[in-house]
């Protein structure tokens, strides 16, 4: 594996100098491993390499307790794919992180260790905290700024991520110049529920009526605390706060919504959905058989047991919160890797040519 900067891109080593810093995500969740190869663009950066995998890693994890080896096969097949296209794009600035499944598993050292002897990725865990700021800020370019607030939530494999940030100001200073700080977290829960956790406690294939109300329920209540402490709704009555949703499941409705079919990123990212919009698509996909969801082109044979659970988690989110409507973001933790890591690039850059500049540089 080639020489990199430090691993929150945080300056570039003697072996980079002189050469453009090309920038690599790896986000390796309970359900997918995907990644992104950019390179600053302005005041954004231009992806010219990606890769997304269902690989499962969480599989069974809530019985077990452990990463089975069928779902460690299957996320090293891809971890290989990630490899060989970070060699070959000559990455310089490489950030690689897991979330939930290895947050949770009792044999994730283990599995951590074969990761980097087979393929020379060195994975870090990363907090629910760091996980929720980070998918939040990748989402920053999307938000309106005429409104004070945003809730952000992001429907993952295992969890779910719920932020409430104040949102006017931010526009002032680019995510790629390193002064994050801009970012104004109000308040953030994560709960332990995701598509992968509901589907394997109430079942993918065939769902009735009465175990979708139950999922519903369970969200719900898991989401109560957080309603509790931050007093969400009073933003919500009098007008001051946004919804942007970032995940796997909303980006699915978008293409059942505009009947695409294929998915194509360009036409989801950055458009709105309003709430009688969402319940519609919701029911139209719950009133699917199991093998409709696997034959639509929007949906597929990896997410057709796991989009009812998503459709139940995005419900009660919008129950909770009736904004009314929300914005889809294709985008999130990746993306907020690339910013954080091309920042923290900008500033030690910044820093030698002030040391240059004043002769202060040996």
């Amino acid at each position: 594996m080639a020489e990199y900067a430090a691993k929150n891109g945080a300056g570039a080593s003697r072996q980079t100098e002189g050469r453009e810093a090309v920038f690599a995500a790896l986000d390796l969740g309970t359900n997918n491993c995907r990644l992104l190869v950019a390179r600053r663009a302005g005041e954004g950066f231009r992806v010219f390499d990606a890769f997304s995998r269902i690989v499962r890693l969480g599989e069974g994890l809530n019985g077990s307790g452990l990463l089975s080896d069928e779902a460690q096969v299957r996320t090293l097949s891809a971890l290989h794919v990630c490899s060989s296209k970070i060699r070959r794009r000559g990455v310089t600035h490489l950030r690689a992180v897991a979330t939930e499944a290895c947050r949770r598993a009792s044999n994730c050292d283990q599995f951590l260790n074969r990761v980097r002897r087979e393929t020379g990725i060195e994975l870090e865990i990363i907090s629910n905290d760091e996980e929720a700021s980070l998918a939040f800020f990748g989402c920053v370019p999307l938000l309106d700024h005429s409104i004070a607030h945003a809730l952000v939530f992001d429907i993952g494999g295992g969890s779910t991520e719920i932020a409430c940030m104040g949102v006017q100001g931010m526009e002032q200073v680019h995510p790629t110049s390193g002064r994050c700080g801009a970012r104004r977290l109000r308040g953030w829960h994560s709960i332990p529920i995701g598509v992968v956790t509901l589907t394997e406690k109430y079942g993918g294939n065939i769902i009735s009526a009465e175990n979708y109300d139950a999922m519903v329920e369970e969200v719900r209540e898991a989401l109560a605390p957080f309603e509790a402490k931050q007093d969400i709704r009073e933003l919500v009555a009098s007008g001051n706060l946004q919804m942007l949703g970032t995940s796997g499941t909303v980006t699915t409705l978008v293409g059942v919504h505009k009947c695409l079919k294929r998915y194509d990123r360009s036409r989801v990212d950055g458009c709105y959905l309003d709430f009688e919009t969402v319940r519609q698509i919701s029911g139209q996909i719950i009133a699917m058989t199991y093998e409709e969801r696997r034959s639509h082109p929007c949906i597929g044979w990896e997410r057709a047991d796991l989009v009812v659970a998503g459709c139940a988690i995005l419900e009660a989110v919008c129950r909770m919160w009736p904004v009314g409507r929300l914005r889809v973001a294709d985008r999130g933790l990746r993306e907020g890797m690339l910013y954080t890591m091309m920042g923290a690039q900008q500033l030690a850059a910044d820093e030698a040519a002030s040391h240059r500049s004043s002769g202060q540089w040996a």
